[in-house]
């Protein structure tokens, strides 16, 4: 799975995010890259549900 397909998943927009954060976008993308999606749900738990209310993907986006 690449990093933009589980930010799509999480119902994150992906190109806010990595506008308005690319710092942390970069960094995780690399951490991502690294470990199991899994793994990196549970190690990104409450930054990923905290970054999905300030970049929630359109209703339409969604899979």
């Amino acid at each position: 799975m690449e990093f933009l397909d589980y930010l799509k998943q999480k119902k994150i927009d992906a190109q806010a995010f990595e506008k308005a954060e690319p710092d942390r976008f970069r960094e995780w993308q690399e951490l991502f890259g690294e470990m199991h999606p899994e793994s990196f749900t549970t190690q990104k738990k409450f930054l990923v549900n905290d970054v999905r209310r300030r970049y929630l993907l359109a209703s339409d986006d969604k899979i």
